[in-house]
């Protein structure tokens, strides 16, 4: 990784520290969900950066891929609240969450907490990715909740939100070996359900896959603005304009031009936390970008 690289995972990182720290302390209960979005997202451009995937706000028994709707008029109820950020500059990412307990579970905020120090504490050169899962599976286990065994974390790369190497929440066999230069998203999400997500079939998050001919003028106008604004990032459905976007969402989908990100959730019934942070291994060990400075 050279100089230039680094200081604009940095920048990405300093970024989303500053409005990770603001917009959680906006949550609360009867405050507008699409509020805080807005201001994450709106922020990050007015600080130079952009962001990397839509603001994710997931609630109660959701784990990931909430984001609010267009007009959306919800609020935060008496909720375990994850707020999950995305940043880059010019394409290189910081990707941090938090949880924030509006319902009187604070014991499960700090489990996820506990599990990405734990697995941060291990990072270095030559250390199997394995070690970090299992790190993470014995400190939320040591506050009596079940880590998700089908949720990891994630390596980042340029205009790549998701890549390799997958980072395990649960002690696994095998994993593979980080190397220096490594930029990776270490992501714990404790919970007291069954500890396995699911698909919801409600999706407000998409992203481009492939380049094909469309028919349809609505689709071909979508792809259009999809390309031109947003590359291989996720992006909202919000954050579309133009006619029949619903309809050329379909089309595109169908076509196999996007994918769609549904949300997803545990057992009815359940409770979510989530913690987060974009890690830089280094010749030494590590540094955290989205660390408050």
């Amino acid at each position: 990784m050279d100089a230039e690289m680094l200081e604009k995972y940095r920048k990405a990182g300093d970024i989303l520290a500053r409005i990770r720290d603001e917009a959680s302390s906006m949550i609360d209960v009867g405050v507008s969900i699409l509020e805080v979005a807005n201001y994450v997202e709106e922020t990050t451009r007015d600080l130079g950066g952009e962001p990397a995937f839509p603001c994710n706000i997931s609630r109660d028994r959701v784990a990931a891929h909430d984001t609010p709707r267009p007009q959306d008029e919800s609020v935060f109820g008496e909720e375990m609240v994850k707020l999950d950020i995305g940043v880059h500059v010019d394409g290189y990412i910081a990707d941090s969450a938090v949880s924030v307990d509006l319902g009187g579970h604070p014991d499960l905020v700090e489990a996820s907490r506990a599990g990405l120090a734990a697995a941060i504490e291990l990072v270095e050169p030559g250390v199997d990715t394995a070690e970090l899962g299992g790190a993470i599976e014995d400190a939320i286990n040591g506050y009596g909740y079940s880590s998700v065994a089908n949720l990891t974390g994630h390596g980042l790369s340029r205009y790549q939100a998701h890549g390799e190497p997958s980072i395990p929440n649960r002690a696994i066999e095998k994993g593979v070996l980080l190397s220096a230069g490594d930029v990776i998203a270490i992501e714990p999400f404790a919970t007291d359900g069954v500890g396995r997500i699911s698909e919801a079939r409600e999706a407000e998050i998409f992203s481009l896959v492939a380049k094909r001919p469309v028919r349809s003028p609505p689709a071909r106008a979508l792809l259009k603005q999809v390309q031109e604004n947003y590359s291989t990032l996720p992006f909202a459905r919000r954050w579309l304009s133009g006619d029949r976007i619903d309809y050329a969402i379909g089309q595109l989908l169908r076509a196999g031009v996007l994918r769609r990100y549904p949300l997803l959730w545990e057992a009815e019934g359940a409770l979510v936390s989530q913690a987060e942070h974009t890690v830089i291994v280094t010749e030494s060990g590590r540094e955290v970008t989205t660390e408050a400075r």
